[in-house]
């Protein structure tokens, strides 16, 4: 009778618990979400382009020049041809 009851009360145990998680786990990932969100926005928060100018839907507007390269593409390295041979 022992036995029973040990297994009975390991039993209860388990889906008492599998039922308390299913309801705690959408509030746990939702508090994990927003603290993961708030450290985003701590570290990269500062890092925000400047959005305090108004511009209307589609106007592209160029904040900095590209810088020129000075290397040229030319002389990256020559063309060499070949053909295979069969044997």
């Amino acid at each position: 009778m022992a036995f029973l009851k040990t297994v009975l009360i390991i039993l209860l145990v388990y889906f008492g618990v599998k039922f308390a998680w299913r309801l705690a786990k959408p509030y746990m990932l939702k508090y994990i979400q927003r603290k993961m969100s708030e450290r985003f926005q701590n570290a990269f928060g500062n890092a925000a382009p400047n959005t305090s100018k108004h511009q209307n839907e589609g106007e592209v507007s160029i904040d900095r020049m590209p810088q020129k390269n000075s290397r040229s593409k030319e002389g990256v390295g020559e063309y060499v041809e070949y053909e295979e041979i069969d044997e």
